[in-house]
């Protein structure tokens, strides 16, 4: 995921949520935003 650019990462989130993929997955993707400082980005409620 650390290739991924912030704004490819953040469409993962959102496309990862609309094709409810194994929220493990998604977890994954959401550490990652966080550990960028995207947080901001997102809307976090699951």
């Amino acid at each position: 995921m650390k290739n991924l650019s912030d704004e490819l990462l953040i469409e993962s989130y959102y496309k990862a949520k609309e094709l409810k993929l194994s929220p493990e997955f998604i977890e994954l993707i959401k550490r990652e935003i966080l550990r960028r400082s995207l947080g901001h980005r997102i809307r976090l409620s699951s």
